[in-house]
């Protein structure tokens, strides 16, 4: 009886332990914060599981000049604010937890530029569902399916040869600034 009474206690003390923890610690909320032991190992394995079990297979639509131009243009407008562009890195990825990997950049080892390594369906299941307390969003109610395969498309072959006007649209760097009408400045004369 006593047994049984400490190893109820025992799994009590536990949950009200991580409470207490929880509620009036100081976990590692911030971005800056150091990460929980094991976080990335453990978010990784169901992550991985759940993509290799629900992406599809291959791309419904051709890497065709069109469509990766429409996806370029998408990537610009949706995904290049964390992401970077070719030649010009992200300046909000570094200061995300974790970091938002620059998709035009080369990996250290090799040609592999972002995720062109990755199976096609693998990114278009990371575009369309997002990935929970990343910053990744879904684009699924954002972007048409068309859309979400278009910009797939694209970084599977950013480490190739792209067609020079694809090319243009992602080297050009993003400009935030608005026109002088927008920010209540007075236009000169």
């Amino acid at each position: 009886m006593k047994f049984f009474l400490g190893l109820i206690l025992g799994l009590l003390i536990l949950p009200v332990c991580a409470w207490v923890y929880f509620h009036v610690g100081h976990p590692p909320v911030a971005v800056a914060d150091t990460p929980f032991p094991f976080e990335k190992q453990i978010v990784r394995m169901p992550l991985h599981a759940r993509i290799d079990a629900e992406m599809p297979k291959s791309a419904p639509i051709d890497a065709s000049e069109t469509n990766l131009a429409a996806g370029a243009q998408i990537y610009r407008e949706q995904c290049a604010a964390c992401h970077g562009l070719s030649g010009h890195p992200s300046d909000f990825a570094t200061h995300m937890y974790p970091d938002a990997p620059q998709l035009w950049a080369r990996h250290r080892h090799g040609d592999v530029v972002g995720v062109s390594d990755d199976p096609v369906g693998e990114t278009e299941w990371k575009v369309a569902n997002g990935i929970r307390l990343t910053g990744m969003p879904s684009f699924d109610k954002v972007l048409s399916s068309t859309q979400i395969w278009q910009v797939s498309l694209l970084l599977k072959n950013a480490a190739g040869p792209l067609p020079p006007g694809v090319v243009k649209i992602v080297q050009q760097p993003l400009d935030f600034s608005l026109p002088p009408e927008t920010t209540g400045q007075v236009p000169s004369r």
